[in-house]
């Protein structure tokens, strides 16, 4: 090998091939989806050359030409006793290097949110690098790749943590080499080998089952947003606390806050994108302070890199807002598509009338609402409220390799409907006086996913003090009035915000009333969560399963454990799983893995993720590449001699990260649903938008929110259970009625009671609802 060392002393890169000491190899160590580490020594005794120092950047050639590695000196080289030579003691260096991402590996990581809903890994790989050190390594090589479902890194992981991730989660391998960063789909580069082309070395075989057959697989995720809880609650106009039934899904305090920037401490790149041709975002005594634009919709903004999936309930907030004459644009917006007001999901819009500064708010692009006048030299406070009673709105990707072809299960988005609310608060106001309510309505439709863009300038003057974007839960509260009808909103907050209520989500949920905001005696108060447990699903291969009973023998091969990689969100995104690990555990060679031994081999360099085909006593084994050990022994001619590691899905997972031991708190399926490859499990959708649209002493009035099946209708019982276990005089006593229309009455017979309701198809035995919604009463 050719060894060019650049000690950044303004020499460049030096050839220190002849000093490399051959008593141990030169060994390139390069991993799947991680940084490639160098290792030798070099004696120096007699040469002139500097020794080397840290962060030296260090470049490894073959005799051919081939660029083997390149890569930092991650520490100063260790000197090692080599013994006495007639001028005194001699030492050896001991050196080790780290390939190109080192570079991004020792910068700091702020993300909250995670840079992919639906991304592909090329561009999930391209603004990790941009959001670590933009330009440190070129990224033009980072297009394309498969899409993932939801990304989230972890914020104390290093770079090449997340870029692993995102590469195993599409089955690709990245590199890092020549000061770029390439992508690559796993098994694109093909080496074949067999036992008589010269260079094999069949003693290097290793062949070994990791794991057995499995034709009946369990699988736990993480916790999911289960039941589809409605409590009912009367007011007296003095109870402050309602207790609620469950637990409400909520998440924890590590991930509840996505955004929270007073822009004190100048200006985030990890977690902003400036467009700003005109030099109109500046930071000032007010924060970031906005000083017009260039007069065109979308063109200077502040875009977080992260897109927010629009499920649970979120607040949007901007604080200390100060808006002078003659602005325009948009604040607080939530974009589907490119930054232009005609796509604004929701937002605040900025604009003049008959002199006066005015807030409207903004829905699908239209305006909608009440107008607020903003009062020159007052400070404002703007908030966003949205719910969606699906919380994940994007479904997990899966990749798998089946007969040499890589197939996806799972994908998709989830489609819902979005509540809003936007409020104004005058900072000047006392900390009691109730936020200014401009708009409480709801969009049918929603997207999945949008941009955040806290400022859209057309001519925006002021400035903006803080911007923060919470992830409050899954609950969403509203009265009626008893005289009116009339169905309100009611927020959550702190008291000092001029909003209604807390909603707690500890083990035991309730709603807390703030002081002046009880609600009136006989208004009806209605609390939307969603409760939590743990994802879990059970599929099985019918056809495996009778192949291997064939004889007499046993037929079922039972596999439990839990999906850590791309994490599996729901219990269809476990479904999912399940299905791609069938897809390679039902091979009856099951797993395999091993290593070959080959010298100088021909065609292309050997790289993690390339496909090996290997041919042996007649037979041929396809796998990937995991591990590859370069060593150089310095002979000549030169001889460089692989040592390959490979494996297949179901020995070491690439597109699926699997665990042995199963979440604890998993209620593990008695029985397994038989899906073929790529169909969708046998359940109906849930009714999410199930209402009671009338209360009496005697009955709730149901609308089911959607039309029923044909043949089929909602089944309610009393328990979250025995869904199609019977329905007539020799039922369980949980089973209440089935109705085959949308809307529906339930009898009431008690102060307190519980339903819960799924959709049923005509099918024998009819399919269900995989969650249930429920209704809880504490009405007279």
């Amino acid at each position: 090998m050719i060894l060019t060392i650049d000690n950044l002393d303004g020499h460049g890169a030096v050839d220190y091939s002849a000093t490399i000491d051959r008593s141990t190899p030169l060994a390139i160590t390069r991993s799947l989806n991680a940084p490639s580490i160098v290792k030798g020594m070099l004696c120096l005794e007699g040469s002139t050359l500097a020794t080397p120092v840290r962060q030296a950047r260090i470049v490894l050639t073959s005799q051919a030409g081939t660029t083997l590695f390149t890569g930092y000196m991650a520490t100063e080289p260790v000197a090692i006793y080599a013994g006495v030579a007639s001028e005194g003691p001699v030492y050896r260096l001991a050196f080790s290097a780290v390939s190109d991402e080192w570079l991004l590996d020792k910068q700091a990581h702020g993300w909250q949110v995670g840079p992919a809903l639906g991304s592909s890994a090329g561009a999930i790989l391209a603004t990790l690098a941009n959001r670590a050190a933009a330009g440190r390594l070129n990224t033009a090589g980072l297009s394309g790749g498969r899409s993932v479902g939801a990304f989230e890194p972890q914020p104390s992981s290093a770079w090449s943590a997340h870029a692993g991730d995102a590469a195993n989660t599409t089955y690709a391998a990245y590199r890092a080499l020549n000061g770029a960063l390439n992508l690559t789909p796993a098994g694109n580069v093909v080496h074949t080998f067999s036992d008589g082309d010269g260079s094999l070395s069949v003693a290097g075989l290793r062949t070994a089952a990791v794991r057995e057959l499995a034709n009946d697989v369990t699988v736990s995720g993480e916790l999911e947003s289960s039941i589809y809880w409605t409590e009912l609650f009367n007011g007296d106009g003095t109870t402050a606390i309602f207790n609620l039934t469950g637990q409400p899904d909520a998440p924890n305090a590590g991930h509840a806050t996505l955004i929270d920037d007073n822009f004190t401490s100048g200006f985030n790149h990890q977690t902003w994108q400036f467009a700003d041709p005109g030099s109109h975002l500046a930071l000032g005594g007010g924060g970031l302070v906005l000083t017009g634009g260039n007069g065109f919709d979308g063109q200077t903004t502040l875009t977080a890199f992260d897109p927010l999936e629009l499920g649970g309930t979120i607040v949007f907030e901007l604080a200390s807002i100060a808006l002078n004459t003659a602005s325009a644009g948009v604040l607080a917006g939530l974009y589907s598509g490119p930054t232009l007001q005609a796509n604004c999901v929701a937002g605040f819009k900025v604009s003049q009338s008959g002199g006066n500064t005015v807030l409207s708010p903004l829905v699908n692009g239209v305006v909608v609402g009440t107008p607020s006048t903003i009062a020159s030299g007052h400070l404002y406070t703007l908030r966003l409220h949205l719910h969606c009673p699906e919380t994940e709105r994007v479904k997990q990707t899966y990749y798998a390799m089946v007969n040499g072809v890589v197939n996806q299960f799972g994908g998709g988005l989830v489609n819902a409907p979005l509540a809003l609310v936007f409020e104004v608060r005058d900072l000047a106001s006392a900390s009691n006086t109730p936020v200014t309510i401009l708009y409480d309505g709801s969009i049918a439709s929603s997207p999945a996913q949008a941009s955040v863009v806290a400022v859209n300038s057309v001519q925006l003057f002021g400035s903006v003090g803080q911007v923060k974007l919470t992830r409050t839960g899954s609950a969403w509260l509203a009265t009626t009035d008893p005289t009116s009808g009339v169905l309100s909103t009611r927020l959550e907050g702190a008291p000092y915000d001029g909003v209604d209520c807390k909603i707690l989500s500890s083990t035991a949920g309730n709603v807390t009333f703030f002081p002046g905001r009880v609600p009136i005696p006989n208004a009806t108060i209605r609390v939307a969560y969603r409760g939590k447990r743990r994802a879990v699903a059970r599929l099985a291969d019918a056809a495996s399963q009778a192949a291997e009973a064939a004889g007499g023998s046993v037929g079922t091969a039972r596999w439990v454990g839990k999906v850590l990689r791309p994490k599996a969100r729901s219990a269809e995104d476990c479904e999912s799983a399940a299905q791609a690990i069938l897809s390679f555990a039902t091979n009856r060679a099951a797993a395999v893995a091993g290593s070959y031994i080959s010298v100088n081999p021909a065609g292309a360099d050997i790289w993690p993720g390339d496909l090996l085909n290997l041919i042996a006593n007649g037979g041929t084994t396809s796998a990937i590449v995991r591990h590859v050990v370069v060593e150089e022994h310095g002979d000549a001619p030169e001889r460089l001699t692989y040592k390959i590691a490979f494996a297949n899905d179901w020995a070491e997972g690439l597109g699926i990260q699997l665990s042995e031991a199963i979440s604890a708190d998993a209620l593990l399926p008695q029985t397994a649903l038989n899906l073929p490859g790529g169909t969708s499990a046998p359940v109906l959708a849930n009714v999410p938008q199930l209402a009671v649209t009338a209360v009496s002493t005697s009955a709730l009035t149901i609308d089911a929110g959607t039309a029923p099946p044909s043949g089929g209708g909602f089944e309610v019982r009393r328990h979250d259970g025995g869904f199609g276990t019977g329905t007539g005089a020799t039922a369980s006593g949980d089973f209440v009625l089935r109705s085959p229309v949308r809307g529906f009455s339930i009898p009431r017979a008690a102060f307190e009671e519980k339903f819960f309701i799924r959709m049923y198809d005509a099918s024998a035995p009819p399919l269900y609802s995989r969650q249930s919604s429920a209704i809880v009463t504490h009405l007279p």
